[in-house]
């Protein structure tokens, strides 16, 4: 009974009803985002300034896009379940129709599911970077989480859709937009960390002499730190590339039988010099 998997607790005259909740909910959940957005940026307007004022609206403003793109993407596949449920109940009613293909349902349900808590989990994120509470990796992470999760919701929709159905050529068109705006957020937050990053990091304003000085010497000592760690990095680097030719070499010559043959002694005067790891 434990083993049994959840979905089959439900009835399944059920799943129809559960289908239009859950894109429902899902709207709800993105309608939600947006207008949680719009109150972050008067916050962030009000309580920041300067560079992060900068920052914070750019981050702010790729998140709203994104959710728009959503709402579209959401609003689409809505249309486009309502066109395979059409097309393909014959005489059955729609709850039929549900039931029958009870498997492709679920996988339906579970994609909105998965759009709905991504669309969440990055406001969230959002709401903690500009509060600088967060960290910018979370919004990163959630951009890809939004992306996977789309195209799962457009693979579970092509499944029973037609191949010349317009709605679903639109659901692909917005599945693109939404992986644009995706990638316009991880690209905002990546140069709006750099930037609030250099300008704490450089910021020496308000240190007194010997501050600077200590500064200074930390400095020095974590440069050398990283330049011996690079050279180690680089020897270790020749030796892995020195070992997969080694091993590579052995593959392409190695006999069909699979026995091993003892290689040639080199000949004197000739020994090539090994390959000089390249700098990365």
């Amino acid at each position: 009974q434990e083993l049994r998997p959840k979905s089959l607790d439900i009835k399944q005259e059920e799943l129809g009803d559960m289908v239009e909740k859950e894109m429902a909910s899902t709207s709800e959940a993105i309608e939600d985002a947006v207008r949680r957005i719009e109150e972050m940026m008067s916050q962030a307007r009000n309580e920041s300034s300067g560079v992060k004022l900068e920052v914070n609206e750019r981050i702010l403003n790729s998140c709203t896009d994104l959710m728009k793109a959503i709402r579209l993407l959401v609003t689409t596949s809505t249309n486009l379940q309502k066109e395979i449920v059409e097309s393909g109940r014959g005489a059955a009613t729609t709850q039929e129709f549900y039931a029958k293909n009870s498997r492709w349902t679920e996988g339906l349900i579970s994609a909105s599911k998965a759009v709905g808590w991504g669309a969440t989990q990055l406001v969230e994120s959002a709401d903690r970077v500009v509060l600088h509470t967060g960290k910018y990796e979370e919004l990163i992470v959630c951009s890809h989480e939004i992306a996977a999760s789309t195209a799962q919701l457009v693979a579970a929709s092509k499944v029973k859709a037609e191949k010349s159905s317009r709605n679903l050529a639109r659901l692909q068109e917005c599945s693109r937009n939404v992986n644009e705006m995706a990638a316009n957020v991880v690209a905002s937050t990546k140069s709006g960390q750099e930037q609030i990053e250099e300008k704490d990091s450089m910021d020496f304003s308000g240190m007194s002499l010997i501050k600077l000085k200590k500064e200074e010497m930390e400095t020095q000592v974590k440069v050398l730190e990283l330049e011996k760690r690079l050279e180690g990095e680089r020897v270790r680097l020749g030796e892995l590339r020195k070992q997969h030719y080694v091993l590579a070499g052995g593959c392409d010559d190695a006999p069909e039988d699979g026995e091993a043959k003892p290689a040639p002694a080199p000949r004197r005067g000739i020994l090539k010099k090994p390959p000089i790891a390249q700098k990365p």
